[in-house]
């Protein structure tokens, strides 16, 4: 009898859970809220379109692959509405694909990561890399952007990753590395944007953290409040979720009405966008 009862409970507490619906109204933050809008990249579905940015985004914050295709050239098209434009590079590890990847080769480890194909983390924080990074931000600015985003700048934070692939950077060379980095991209004019942490990095222009249904808020979460209160942008990317708008409200309630939210719906499988 008392495992039919607990099976029951189960079943109770199971479809309880599932039948949640979504809050009709879209949380709305405080004018420290951007609209965002993210073309670079995504977990489950497709990323937005820039066609979709160019119509229908104003004063928003869009991020881009400019690596990626023709998007560099329709870096203006996308800012003729007031909107900014954040370029995507990844700064911990080294992709195959990339144009540059024989200029980073040397500076990786050997081993592909396990999560994505191609990918390899970086090794070694040497002056070769930083030239390489600088290069990119060149070009980055040389083609409008307003902001770069450092991808797995965490990277040799994880001890059984460093084990694993044989990362010989430390954590200080990380954090020595991506700072650095940030410097190089204030004195192009444009803004850095942190990915997941800023640890050490006081000087960020803004952080974006992502987010997943069964594991929110994961990150330091003094961090991130600390960049709120010192009036920079913090922005919540979260991935397939089937109550968005209770989400969004969720991190308001956790922080304040000036975080940033953009969020992959299970429902309509693309990006849901807020603050528009």
């Amino acid at each position: 009898m008392k495992v039919v009862k607990n099976i029951t409970l189960f079943l109770l507490i199971f479809t309880f859970n599932n039948c949640k619906k979504d809050i009709i109204e879209k949380p709305i933050g405080n004018a420290q809220a951007k609209e965002v809008w993210n073309c670079a990249y995504q977990e489950n579905y497709d990323p937005d379109k820039i066609d979709d940015v160019i119509a229908n985004a104003t004063n928003a914050y869009v991020l881009i692959d400019p690596f990626e295709g023709d998007n560099y050239q329709r870096i203006s098209e996308i800012k003729s509405k007031g909107n900014e434009v954040c370029a995507y590079i990844s700064i911990g590890t080294g992709e195959d694909w990339r144009s540059d990847w024989n200029q980073l080769k040397p500076y990786c480890v050997s081993k592909q990561w396990s999560k994505w194909k191609g990918e390899y983390f970086i090794d070694v924080t040497t002056t070769g890399l930083i030239d390489v990074m600088k290069a990119r931000i060149d070009k980055i600015a040389n083609w409008g952007c307003d902001w770069v985003e450092f991808d797995n700048m965490d990277w040799a934070f994880d001890e059984e990753s460093r084990k694993k692939y044989n990362i010989r950077a430390s954590e200080q060379d990380a954090i020595n590395y991506y700072n650095e980095l940030c410097d190089y991209v204030h004195s192009k004019g444009m803004k850095c944007q942190a990915k997941n942490t800023v640890r050490n990095a006081p000087n960020f222009d803004a952080l974006l953290c992502e987010s997943f249904n069964n594991d929110k808020d994961w990150w330091n979460h003094a961090e991130a409040q600390s960049y709120l209160d010192a009036g920079k942008m913090v922005i919540v990317n979260h991935y397939k979720e089937k109550r968005p708008n209770a989400t969004y409200q969720e991190y308001i309630n956790l922080y304040n009405a000036g975080i940033s939210f953009i969020c992959e719906s299970k429902k309509e499988k693309k990006y849901i966008h807020y603050n528009e």
